[in-house]
């Protein structure tokens, strides 16, 4: 838990406080000082009496109560210290920067384990151990730099690696990013970066509150938990950028079904990101592009102005924008002209709007204010501003400051002079902006959150066609593994699922007594091996008897071969669902094309369950495939509100069945008026 100590303590300790700054107690110390913390300060040294003209004592005994505890000792100490000031010092907030603990050995973590027993049983914070610390407003309680610009519009940062918090620090403050707060996590033995997004949600001031959280995660361990705060924040007015490190497919598990082998732990992290509206990054820089978009208003619309003295970065942002979704859209018209008239000759007013290399601070203002008046469609600006050396252009960026903060449309400053201009930039960045030194960078960033979804619906209502109490039967009377062919049935049943009329044949007597009702053409696939395309288990348009009985005798003989499915030949789209349960994470709902081109083509969407209709249809659209979905050439159109209700009904039933570990609707026949199961299969863990 957070506790008022650990956000605005009154008084702090360093505990293992020095002379020394180049170490981790002698720097935290200084940085407190030099912060400007106004509570009491206190150090613990047994061989000093005062360290950085800070009263020291060499026995805790003697140390007056005190909030908080910043803990700069060696790991095998810090226990028995906690321990003393949480019952005798009333001491509710610990910042443990030491190491040694769960990262290095099994010892350690008995350590861990011991501070937050100890930590927990006062209703007290722990934040570490093995981190750099946690800065806000209050108090520099880090060892580390940069320390930086404290402004209650930038940035609160939340890390899971010290080093990296430092790092992004260190990329985002050249470029004008400023920041309110940072939590350095370590090794979250008692809260992690869900819990800091907790507290923050529970406690959100919109007067107060920086509205703009960035993250590093390297684990999600309670992802329900930032699932609900993160999309509460969003909801609140707040944008938050996240990166999650550890995504590659190695750490994807094998599994025997198509579901289980397209899903995956970073599947599952994305579908949350996508639900919870995050924008989800992929580096240190590319974080700081997208925090850096996140200072300034947000496009209400997709309509963007180029204005460039040079035309080659505009060229390359125009191309970059388009090809995330946004447009550039030509400017024309009476305005246009009347502009045109008040540029230097040779100047292009289409969109790009090149002002040519001789621009002047006037003329840009000009530009700016002709598209803020005159062209009410467009939604946002970027400014491209360098310069070639030969005069200063301290003009030009004081009139792009005024623009910045006067008009109410968006202007994105790409000033990439980073040397040449390094003055002038750095005297835009004192006016209060961040900016772009790169248009590429920009274009990807701007993009990038500008396509994020909105937060998906969480509270889904319960599904009326879901007979709760047969699902919860058949599952509480099958065991686990895979069920039955049969019982497949009667749960899709259950659900009001549409599946197609089939026949179950172990041997050639049941299957003369089948053969009665059949319309021909049949399909027939063998009943045993999991994947019945490798063992030649699937055979199509069977047309007679004689057929019927040749392809029983050969699928009998098929290793594992435990009988026959029989089902009527169907025409149409296939596709396909399927559900994946994953972790803590729960359940994945997954789609998109079926039959034997789902693991070539994976045009596979990944949501995270509850799902409901509205998501469904938003996930649909994202399918690289999704013409299909409409009826191309020639083709007839899938009725996309069957296959969405049997999306939001997997939804339902894993709700209902949490015990369903692999579920596949593959393929599902889809025309223009229905969408039918042709062959599924169900695994249950329990």
């Amino acid at each position: 838990m957070i506790t008022e100590q650990l956000i605005n303590p009154r008084s702090i300790v360093v505990v293992g406080g020095s002379e020394n700054i180049q170490k981790p107690g002698g720097k935290v110390l200084k940085n407190l000082i030099d912060g400007g913390y106004k509570g009491k300060l206190y150090v613990i040294n047994p061989k000093e009496n005062e360290v950085q003209g800070i009263k020291s004592y060499s026995d805790p005994k003697d140390l007056p109560e005190t909030d908080m505890a910043i803990i700069a000792i060696a790991a095998k100490y810090t226990p028995e210290t906690v321990d003393f000031l949480a019952k005798h010092k009333n001491t509710k907030a610990f910042i443990v920067l030491s190491a040694g603990f769960s990262e290095e050995s099994v010892e350690g973590k008995k350590l861990e384990d011991k501070l937050v027993e100890t930590v927990n049983k006062v209703n007290g914070s722990l934040i570490g151990p093995n981190c750099v610390g946690v800065l806000t407003p209050n108090y520099h309680g880090v060892f580390t730099e940069p320390i930086p610009k404290i402004h209650p519009d930038g940035c609160d940062l939340i890390s899971g690696s010290g080093a990296t918090a430092c790092f992004i620090m260190e990329a985002g403050i050249p470029k004008g990013l400023t920041f309110n707060q940072v939590f350095s996590v370590g090794n979250s033995a008692q809260m992690g970066v869900e819990d800091i997004i907790q507290y923050m949600d529970e406690n959100f001031d919109p007067e107060k509150d920086s509205k703009i959280k960035l993250l590093y995660l390297e684990k999600v361990e309670k992802p329900q938990l930032l699932l609900k705060h993160a999309t509460s924040l969003i909801k609140k007015g707040c944008r938050i950028a996240a990166i999650k490190a550890g995504s590659s497919a190695a750490g994807s598990r094998a599994a025997s079904s198509h579901t289980g082998a397209l899903a995956s732990p970073d599947a599952a992290v994305e579908a949350l990101f996508r639900k919870a509206g995050i924008t989800r990054c992929y580096g240190r820089e590319d974080l700081i592009d997208v925090a850096t978009v996140l200072t300034y208003p947000k496009l209400k619309g997709k309509n963007i102005a180029i204005i460039t003295h040079a035309g080659g970065p505009a060229v390359m942002l125009t191309d970059k924008l388009s090809s995330g979704g946004l447009s550039i859209p030509v400017l024309e018209g009476k305005a246009a002209e009347e502009l045109k008239t008040k540029l230097y000759p040779g100047s292009s007013v289409a969109n790009p709007i090149d002002f040519l290399a001789t621009g002047t601070a006037e003329q840009l203002g000009i530009i700016i204010d002709t598209i803020h008046k005159e062209f009410k469609d467009i939604n946002g600006i970027v400014v491209i501003f360098g310069t070639p050396g030969l005069f200063k252009v301290f003009d030009v960026y004081k009139l792009l400051n005024q623009k910045m903060k006067s008009l109410d449309k968006p202007i994105f400053p790409v000033l990439p002079s980073v040397t040449t201009a390094k003055e002038e930039i750095e005297d835009f960045i004192k006016k209060g902006n961040a900016y772009f030194p790169d248009e590429v960078l920009l274009g990807e960033a701007l993009t990038r959150v500008y396509n994020t979804p909105k937060p998906a619906m969480t509270n889904i209502k319960s599904n009326k066609d879901i007979n709760k109490n047969k699902v919860r039967a058949i599952i509480d009377n099958s065991p686990n593994g895979y069920l039955k062919p049969e019982t497949v049935g009667e749960l899709l049943d259950a659900v009001m699922i549409p599946r197609v009329k089939e026949f179950i044949a172990t041997t050639m007597k049941e299957l003369d007594t089948i053969e009665k009702e059949l319309s021909y053409p049949v399909v027939m696939k063998v009943i045993g091996p999991i994947h019945k395309s490798d063992v030649g288990g699937v055979r199509l348009n069977i047309k007679n008897k004689a057929d019927l009985t040749t392809v029983m005798g050969e699928m009998m003989k098929i290793k594992d071969a435990k009988g026959v499915l029989i089902q009527p030949m169907l025409n149409g789209t296939e596709l396909f669902a399927g559900v994946k349960r994953e972790g803590k994470f729960g359940h994945l709902i997954l789609f998109g094309l079926g039959g034997i081109f789902i693991e070539i083509l994976k045009d596979i969407r990944t949501t995270l369950a509850p799902v409901g209709k509205e998501e469904a249809q938003y996930e649909l659209n994202k399918l690289k495939g999704r013409k299909i979905f409409e009826g191309t050439r020639g083709q007839n159109p899938v009725n996309q509100s069957e296959f969405i209700s049997i999306l939001t009904k997997l939804s339902a039933l894993v709700q209902v069945a949490p015990e369903i570990s692999e579920m596949d609707l593959n393929p599902l026949i889809a025309s223009k008026d229905k969408v039918i199961a042709v062959d599924a299969r169900i695994r249950i863990e329990k």
